[in-house]
């Protein structure tokens, strides 16, 4: 079977360096563990770190975080479907809101529950995915003010998921001063500026991140050392807390082109081969892994002298070349992948998942 590890030790050298970071900046900050897809292995890591807050998008994997760690602050954060809203006042103490509706059926339950639940109120800054539009916001803001059992936190925004629209000092500026005016025109204190994710650390390192920003949601950068905002490693991080490891099932050598009549692979693409290279061989790789676990595009061999030639549901074609390596059946083949291709994998039940 195919499996994935976690390596302990680059993992807190990586949260040790975000956590001096923020700290140095008087930023609080969450760790966002949907990646890890409710695994209770890889979320005790994650709690161990000592991190105070944690993040996530699925109800069950709050409850699986509350087993791990009930004393955790656990934030859902998307806005919450009104069937699940039992569920997130139980298991979240803090949920991300755009809808007063929403907002109201938490009060209401929050008052079942005998609970004060805490929310984040988010704002559209130009991403267009979820957030309170700029002109409704003290609107919404006064109606929310007057719920029982709701206690106000924080105003946040999100950027570059949906789009790729980034943040700037200006957006980040923008946001502070919604603050500032609800804060003056109802006599209330929100304590979170909640506007930075993974995509807003290069703005602390180049001196643009403004003041007021105190709340940060990362994910990414803990897990893979990456540079949201351009896509490069950072170099003072791992980018390989994770690794993925698959059997070489089938070994042969192979002709490099098809031979027959082409038509589509399982998922509709077709091919056009040079046939110039028809007489070409190379030793051609099967390994346990398969669209049904990740695409392709998001594996990258450890070995730069392999290269991926292809993929089926349960099976992946590695071409490895004049294979100076000598593999044979039964070797493991280690892989790199990026955030999609780790969603991926972990949300799959067919990966094995290990720590290093």
């Amino acid at each position: 079977m195919a499996y994935i590890t976690l390596d302990r030790e680059k993992l807190r050298e990586n949260y040790e360096y975000l956590d001096q970071l923020f700290d140095k900046h008087n930023i609080d900050w969450a760790i966002v563990t949907k990646m890890l897809c409710g695994n209770k292995t890889y979320l005790k890591e994650v709690l161990d770190l000592g991190i105070k807050q944690v993040c996530d998008s699925r109800v069950s994997n709050l409850k699986a975080i509350k087993s791990v760690n009930p004393g955790v602050e656990t934030i859902y954060i998307k806005p919450p479907p009104k069937r699940a809203i039992p569920n997130i006042v139980r298991y979240s103490d803090v949920s991300m809101n755009t809808s007063f509706e929403t907002v109201n059926l938490l009060s209401d339950e929050a008052q079942r529950q005998n609970k004060t639940h805490k929310i984040i109120i988010m704002i559209e800054m130009g991403e267009l995915r979820e957030g309170v539009l700029r002109d409704e916001v003290v609107n919404f803001y006064a109606r929310v003010f007057e719920l029982p059992n709701i206690e106000v936190v924080g105003i946040g925004t999100n950027l570059s998921c949906l789009y790729g629209v980034l943040p700037n000092q200006d957006k980040l500026i923008q946001l502070s001063l919604y603050k500032q005016l609800i804060e003056q025109k109802f006599d209330k204190k929100i304590p979170y500026i909640s506007g930075g994710s993974s995509v807003t650390i290069p703005l602390i390192n180049q001196g643009l991140l403004p003041e007021s920003i105190n709340h940060f949601r990362v994910g990414e950068t803990l897990y893979l050392g990456t540079n949201v905002y351009d896509g490069t490693p950072f170099d003072f991080m791992h980018n390989d807390v994770f690794s993925v490891h698959a059997e070489i099932i089938e070994l042969f050598e192979k002709p490099v082109v098809p031979q027959g009549e082409m038509g589509h692979n399982v998922e509709g693409e077709t091919f056009e081969f040079d046939q110039d290279k028809s007489g070409d061989t190379s030793y051609r790789a099967l390994i346990d892994l398969g669209l049904l676990d990740i695409e392709q595009n998001h594996l990258f061999p450890v070995n730069d002298s392999c290269s991926l030639a292809g993929a089926s549901s349960d099976m992946i074609v590695v071409d490895l070349g004049e294979n100076n390596k000598m593999y044979r059946v039964g070797d493991l083949l280690e892989f790199k992948t990026d955030y999609m291709g780790l969603l991926r994998l972990l949300n799959s039940r067919y990966i094995d998942k290990k720590v290093k």
